[in-house]
């Protein structure tokens, strides 16, 4: 696999759009990340090494989606690989695969927007209401 996406140019953007077009993936839906060999993927995940790396993230993006403020994720965190894995890096033992270097907080919305190259199913942060913002005409 080749690295060409990493944590420390994914923090100079500043905004959410910014930081999914990055990290964004031309996928199709369907596709499966490992096939047959989804058990090698399913060990990994449940790995002490692999939960350690989790919640550093985490804490380092201070639970917001992307890593960007005003973005909190109040389910489901999932971190995300900004370089996608694949088979021969879970044999292999790459180390990378564990580095926060590499490593993302997202919700599963987000994580599947980037799979897919989708922003329709993106969160909307909130936009305060004012006075005379309805007029009709």
């Amino acid at each position: 696999m080749t690295i060409s996406r990493n944590y420390s140019t994914l923090r100079r953007l500043d905004t959410f759009e910014e930081r999914f077009d990055y990290l964004k993936l031309p996928g199709a839906v369907g596709i499966d990340t490992f096939g047959f060999d989804r058990y090698l993927g399913q060990g990994f995940y449940r790995s002490s090494e692999w939960k350690n790396a989790r919640s550093f993230v985490i804490v380092r993006d201070n639970g917001c989606d992307l890593g960007v403020p005003g973005y909190e994720i109040h389910g489901g965190v999932l971190i995300h690989h900004v370089n996608p894995i694949d088979v021969s890096d879970l044999t292999h033992g790459e180390e990378w695969i564990l580095d926060p270097e590499y490593l993302i907080t997202t919700t599963q919305k987000t994580h599947n927007a980037i799979h897919y190259g989708n922003r329709d199913g993106l969160y909307k942060p909130y936009v305060r209401r004012s006075a005379g913002d309805t007029k009709l005409w």
